[in-house]
C-alpha cells in the first residue's frame, strides 16, 4: 500500500501566486492534495483565517510534520528540501542561488503585485477606484518588462539555461499581466521567453486547471482566445 500524501495545498484556482507553487510541484511530481478556499464563503474564509490569520493563499500544511508553511517561495524551498526532484528549484552554486531568489522576488513584487493592483481596481465600486494607483502599477510593469527583456538576452530562462523557482514565479505573473497590460512589441526576448514557458507540461497542466474559472477573471474580455481553448 502506498504512503499517504501528507501535503495539503490551500489555493484559489485563479490566483497567480497559487499557480507559482503548483508549477513548482508539477515540475517534480510532488504528491499533494489540493483544497480550494472560497474566500467569499463566510465559513471557508473563517477557517482559513484560523489557519493563517493574514488570510493569504496559498498555504501549505504538512500533515506528517504537523507544520503550516505560508508564502510561495518558502513553500517551494520547503518542499524542494523534502522531496527533491529532477528539476532543482534552486541552484547549488551560492551566487546562482541568490540570482534565482532575486528574480523570484522580482517577478512577485514588480509583475504579480502591480498586475493584481490593476485587476482589483476593475472590480471596485464607483467612487472607490484608484486611477493614480493603477497608473503607477502600469508604470511599474513597463519598467519590469524592460528589465526582464534585458535579463533574458542570451538566456533561455530567467537565470540561465536551467528552469528554476524564478521561472515558476514568472509565468503566472506574466500570464495575467500580459492581458491587463500587454508586453511591448519590441520586447522580443520577453515574448519568446513567455512562449517557452507556455510549452512546459507543468505550466500547461496548471493553466488547464485554471481554465474553467477564467470566466471569473475581471479582464476576461481581454483574454486571448488561445488561452480559453482546451
Amino acid at each position: 500500500m502506498g504512503r499517504a500524501v501528507s501535503l495539503t495545498l490551500y489555493i484559489h484556482p485563479l490566483a497567480s501566486f497559487c499557480h507559482k507553487v503548483m508549477i513548482a510541484f508539477y515540475e517534480n511530481d510532488v504528491p499533494f492534495t489540493e483544497v480550494i478556499v472560497d474566500l467569499m464563503d463566510e465559513g471557508a474564509a473563517a477557517s482559513h483565517l484560523a489557519r493563517w490569520p493574514v488570510g493569504k493563499i496559498p498555504v501549505l500544511y504538512d500533515g506528517e510534520r504537523k507544520r503550516l508553511v505560508p508564502e510561495t517561495s518558502i513553500i517551494i524551498e520547503y518542499v524542494a528540501d523534502l522531496h527533491g526532484g529532477a528539476v532543482p528549484m534552486l541552484p547549488v552554486d551560492p551566487a546562482l542561488r541568490l540570482d534565482v531568489r532575486l528574480w523570484d522576488r522580482f517577478f512577485d513584487l514588480y509583475v504579480s503585485q502591480p498586475m493584481q493592483k490593476i485587476v482589483i481596481d476593475r472590480i471596485r465600486p464607483e467612487g472607490a477606484r484608484d486611477p493614480h494607483g493603477v497608473l503607477d502599477a502600469r508604470g511599474t510593469l513597463d519598467t519590469a518588462y524592460a528589465m526582464i527583456d534585458g535579463q533574458l538576452a542570451g538566456r533561455s530562462f530567467a537565470c540561465g539555461e536551467d528552469f528554476s523557482m524564478a521561472d515558476c514565479a514568472a509565468l503566472p505573473g506574466l500570464f495575467f499581466a500580459g492581458i491587463v497590460h500587454p508586453f511591448p512589441r519590441e520586447a522580443a526576448n520577453l515574448h519568446a521567453y513567455f512562449e517557452r514557458l507556455l510549452e512546459r507540461p507543468s505550466v500547461r497542466r496548471t493553466l488547464a486547471q485554471a481554465r474553467p474559472y477564467f470566466s471569473m477573471f475581471p479582464y476576461r474580455d481581454a483574454m486571448p482566445e488561445r488561452f480559453l481553448r482546451a
